[in-house]
């Protein structure tokens, strides 16, 4: 799945296209030069069960990683994939 980003700003998102048209997305907005803060997440159903929701979510922490941010996730999705896999996100989530 080819995820891509876009930023406009301090607001950005991850995005997955096909056929022309955008299937999933995941917006954040920058609380600061070190914080990321997840607000939407939104996946169209032809991607269900694709596990395209969190191939987006390990993007964004894939990006935080690479540029030494934290995120907060507000969205309910990205909180719940962060309290399952808390061991694995664990050194970009912001306390």
């Amino acid at each position: 799945m080819n995820i891509q980003q876009r930023k406009d700003g301090s607001k950005g998102a991850f995005y997955i296209e096909g056929n022309g048209q955008q299937l999933g997305e995941m917006t954040y907005s920058m609380g600061g030069p070190s914080l990321m803060i997840i607000d939407h997440t939104e996946v169209d159903d032809v991607l269900k069960g694709k596990n395209a929701g969190l191939q987006l979510l390990n993007k964004a922490v894939d990006y935080a990683r690479a540029n030494n941010l934290k995120i907060m996730p507000l969205c309910p999705f990205a909180n719940a994939m962060f309290k399952k896999k808390a061991a694995e996100y664990a050194d970009v989530l912001h306390k």
